[in-house]
Order: structure tokens, then C-alpha cells, then sequence
């Protein structure tokens, strides 16, 4: 997972929407379900699996797939996605911008252009391009929840969290959209309804390991770090296990990071979340 306390504490919440923003776009069109055709590199594992080399090895690939035809759809979100899974979110932006334009009524292009968009923080093009992808009469509850989580990303608390139970209302259970609604309210401090959601995201039988991470972040953050650990550990090999302890433990270990955000959440109105903007 990618001073005063003031300062910790933002980059504590920062973080939090970070890994809301990644959960929620990552249904709209993800590089392994979009990997089918045999023109595209196939992928040896799984994009979350990856570890830094591996990565960038996938990355090149795609790259020189994506050279020698910049219109293929397929080839062309699948590198973006890559690309913004290392780090280059300028870069995958500008390769959906030529995408979209080439197929400009695709409804997966149009989704990954809006992730793109949102993972370059241009939060209100991203909702006015996943709204196009979006179709009425059959509304995707994958692109409802990531309007909640851009919407979340402009501090427009109360509108995310309507749009993530208009998600929930199409698919009920779904742990990403339970994750984001508990993500949702980490960034305005109340730790007590977030756990409320992480828990039963990760209790779903279809949680990924995402979910039960930012579980044992919100954990964590009330102070309760051999239980955040221990849910960290699951399912993970022994070195990401390592990785996302350590980091926890460094978020940590200024014990009154989590007491200023526990202070907030018993703070008047904070449950609510509610936003002007």
C-alpha cells in the first residue's frame, strides 16, 4: 500500500481514497477479464499478483502490442490499466484519449477512459464519461459504484454513498460496492460504520483480498493492530503478507494517528458524512 499529526492524518486518509478509487474502477474493465483475444499478450497471473518486475515485463509487452495497433480496444485498456498499475497515470490516460476517439460508442472503452480520467484526477471529466458508458435501461451496478467513488474523491460524501446503494439495490451483497461504501466513510472519519461495512464485504464469499486489506486497515486504525495483522496475513503469499504488515505497522506507529481519527468519529454529525458541495 502505496510530520505533524494533522499531516499523517491526511495522508492516512488519502491513502484510504486511493484504495477506494482502485476498488471501485477496477470492475468497470479489468486487464483479466478483457484479456481474450489472441492478438493481445496473455497474462501469467493475475494483475493484483504481480509483483514490480513482473509488471513492467507485462507492461512492455502490451506496450509494443498497443505500437502496433493504437485502435484495438482491447489491446488499448488493457495498457492503460497496466500502465496505471505502475505508476504512470498521465501515460494511460493519453492511450485511452486515442482509444476513445477511435471507438468512440464502446461502452468498456468509455469505462476505462473514466478510470483513467479519475486516476489522474480529473473527477468531473470521469463522471461525465462514465455517465456516457452508461445505459438506462440497463444500468451497470460496476459503473454506479465508480461514480460513487469519484464522487467520494470531491468530498461529496452523501452523493457517493446514494450512488453506492443505488449499486447495491441491483446487486445486492456485492463486496466491492459494501468495501467502497465502508471506504467511503474511513475518509470522513467514522472508523466504527466503516468496519461496520468492511466486515460484512469480507464475510461475502466473492471478497478478494483488496477487501479484507482495507478491512484490516480500518481495524488498525482504532488501534487494534494484532487483529488487523492477522486479517492482513490471510490468503496473501508470505512476502505481500510481509508487505502490507509493514506498512500498517508504519502507519501506526505514531499511536495518536488513529486516536485523532477515533476523536473524530465520536465527533457530533460525523456519521453523517454529509457535504454541501
Amino acid at each position: 500500500m502505496p510530520a505533524s499529526l494533522t499531516t499523517f492524518s491526511n495522508r492516512i486518509l488519502q491513502g484510504a481514497a486511493a484504495s477506494l478509487i482502485v476498488l471501485a474502477l477496477a470492475g468497470c474493465s479489468t486487464t483479466k477479464d478483457r484479456m481474450t483475444t489472441g492478438s493481445v499478450p496473455k497474462l501469467t497471473k493475475p494483475v493484483e499478483e504481480m509483483d514490480a518486475t513482473e509488471l513492467r515485463s507485462a507492461t512492455d509487452r502490451l506496450g509494443q502490442a498497443y505500437e502496433k495497433n493504437p485502435r484495438d480496444p482491447v489491446t488499448g485498456v488493457n495498457y492503460a490499466n497496466l500502465l496505471r498499475m505502475n505508476g504512470r497515470d498521465t501515460q494511460a490516460l493519453a492511450v485511452m484519449q486515442q482509444v476513445a476517439i477511435a471507438n468512440p460508442g464502446d461502452r468498456n472503452v468509455l469505462a476505462a477512459y473514466g478510470k483513467a480520467q479519475a486516476a489522474a484526477g480529473q473527477f468531473q471529466q470521469a463522471l461525465d464519461t462514465i455517465g456516457r458508458a452508461q445505459t438506462p435501461d440497463r444500468p451497470d451496478w460496476k459503473l454506479i459504484s465508480a461514480q460513487g467513488a469519484i464522487l467520494d474523491q470531491m468530498g461529496r460524501a452523501s452523493d457517493a454513498r446514494q450512488r453506492y446503494r443505488d449499486a447495491l439495490d441491483i446487486q445486492p451483497n456485492e463486496p466491492s460496492i459494501l468495501s467502497n461504501l465502508g471506504m467511503s466513510y474511513v475518509l470522513t472519519g467514522d472508523l466504527r460504520t466503516a468496519e461496520t461495512y468492511l466486515r460484512s464485504a469480507a464475510g461475502q464469499p466473492t471478497a478478494d483480498s483488496r477487501v479484507r486489506q482495507n478491512l484490516a486497515l480500518v481495524v488498525g486504525l482504532q488501534g487494534r493492530f494484532p487483529e488487523a495483522e492477522q486479517i492482513a496475513r490471510r490468503e496473501l503469499s508470505p512476502q505481500q503478507a510481509d508487505a502490507n504488515v509493514a506498512y500498517l505497522r508504519g502507519m501506526l506507529s505514531q499511536q495518536n494517528s488513529w486516536q485523532k481519527l477515533a476523536a473524530k468519529d465520536k465527533t457530533p454529525g460525523a456519521a453523517d458524512g454529509s457535504n454541501t458541495n
